[in-house]
């Protein structure tokens, strides 16, 4: 390992361990900051002393004195094995922390009833959830993103200039929902109730990290964060599934018709809630479920490298080209897209400093498989622009499959130098940290750019 991968490390190490110290309850950010100073000082003596970085810091970590106990909690969390070894052992919590956790509740409540009310104001001028679709598809994710990034924002306590600056994306994501003029049937009312949530979900990420947002591990946790977000999420939903139904069929037998308040009250209301609420329990529950989208990760990519490579096979073998139309098209980016959040969440899930093995050669094959199915589709969209002209639909497409075959492109360059020892995987880490900002973009030339494009067609 050169001394430059080598800093790089331990600056990931120390980026991993201040973002932890910042979900700490009782700790605000000075004190976080009077924290790591403490430790940066810790490991340099340590250093100077003759130790190497990564012993040096696990050292320091160790000799802090009275915060034994939050050393035994990030051990607790995270599962390299020489944490554990240093510092694993009993833990309390207190009043202070109990405190927290009552401001924290209080405040999710309030988040959580705001996304509720505000889905509803519209209705005040005569919109319907669920038939005026017009408005309801690009508006969603303005009822409930800014609540969640509200209470990540309170929790983290970012400070004003960052506050701000969240404010000013999500009026901008409120200028292009509604500045266009557009008809039920445009292409284009569909392409931004899509990717306006993706360019708005990256604004949460913003909330997340807070001051961090340069440092690839803050961003990687965020990822991490929207896996578990997910997860919850779909949880709480087929729980609501249930509450609907069992409201729906016992109001019915006492002869009370249930529809209009579950489709206009109970549907909305309880979706728009429930981001708020599925986030609380992702900060609130880090404890007691860890990590559960990395694993599900780990079950399912070796499913979707032999479905990727039977795929292949079948294509090569029949000579049958890929359908593009709207609904394959959407199908295919699926795939993609489910592909590169597999390989996403591996990685949250690994230790960077741990030797290539047979899991990294088996996503080193999803990625070239997926790579080798986005050059089909991108042929195959190419040549039907060429022929019949493009549409806002195409146009998507055709860059969403451009920016994901660049990134599987250098993610599989990546892997084959990690699997053969040429390069650290931080490399990997820090590659698809860093590309977020990309699909950040293109999510917001979509929603800007295409409507006026496209003629609002």
């Amino acid at each position: 390992m050169t001394a430059q991968e080598g800093q790089d490390e331990l600056e990931a190490q120390f980026t991993h361990w201040r973002h932890y110290v910042q979900r700490r309850r009782e700790l605000h950010p000075p004190d976080t900051d009077e924290l790591e100073d403490h430790l940066r000082g810790s490991v340099d003596e340590l250093v100077a002393a003759g130790l190497s970085a990564d012993e040096a810091f696990l050292v320091a970590v160790k000799r802090m004195g009275s915060l034994d106990e939050l050393s035994r909690e990030f051990a607790r969390e995270h599962s390299e094995r020489l944490w554990k070894q240093l510092v694993l052992a009993g833990g309390t919590s207190g009043p202070v922390a109990d405190t927290r956790t009552r401001q924290e509740l209080l405040v999710m409540v309030i988040c959580a009833a705001g996304a509720a009310v505000s889905i509803k104001v519209p209705g005040l001028f005569g919109l319907r959830f669920g038939e005026d679709g017009a408005f309801y598809g690009p508006n969603l994710s303005l009822f409930a993103l800014p609540w969640l990034a509200a209470f990540l924002a309170w929790r983290r306590q970012i400070p004003r200039r960052l506050i701000e600056t969240l404010a000013a994306l999500f009026a901008l994501g409120a200028v292009a929902a509604n500045a266009y003029s557009l008809a039920d049937t445009s292409q284009s009312v569909v392409l931004t109730s899509l990717h306006l949530p993706i360019a708005l979900w990256l604004v949460v990420g913003l909330a997340y990290v807070g001051d961090d947002w340069r440092a690839s591990r803050p961003r990687m946790d965020f990822i991490r964060f929207s896996g578990e977000w997910f997860v919850y999420f779909v949880l709480i939903a087929l729980g609501g599934g249930v509450l609907m139904a069992f409201t729906y069929g016992t109001f019915e037998a006492i002869g009370i018709e249930a529809e209009e308040f579950i489709t206009q009250w109970l549907l909305p209301c309880g979706v728009v809630a429930a981001v708020v609420v599925a986030g609380w329990l992702v900060e609130a529950k880090q404890s007691v479920v860890e990590n559960i989208a990395p694993v599900l990760a780990r079950l399912f990519t070796p499913l979707f490298t032999a479905i990727l490579l039977i795929l292949l096979i079948a294509i090569a073998s029949t000579g049958a080209g890929i359908d593009v139309e709207r609904e394959a098209l959407i199908l295919f980016n699926l795939l993609l897209v489910v592909v590169l959040g597999l390989l996403l969440y591996s990685i949250s899930a690994r230790d960077p400093l741990a030797p290539p093995g047979l899991f990294d050669k088996l996503q080193l094959a999803l990625v070239v498989s997926a790579l080798a199915i986005d050059v089909l589709v991108l042929v195959e969209i190419t040549g039907r622009i060429s022929d019949y002209g493009t549409t806002p639909n195409k146009a998507a497409a055709l860059g969403e499959n451009a920016i994901l075959l660049v990134n599987l492109a250098w993610s599989a360059w990546l892997l084959l130098r990690f699997v053969r020892r040429h390069t650290s995987f931080m490399a990997l880490e820090r590659w698809q940290t860093d590309y977020l900002s990309v699909y950040a973009a293109w999510a917001w030339i979509v929603v800007l750019v295409f409507p006026p494009l496209f003629g609002y067609a």
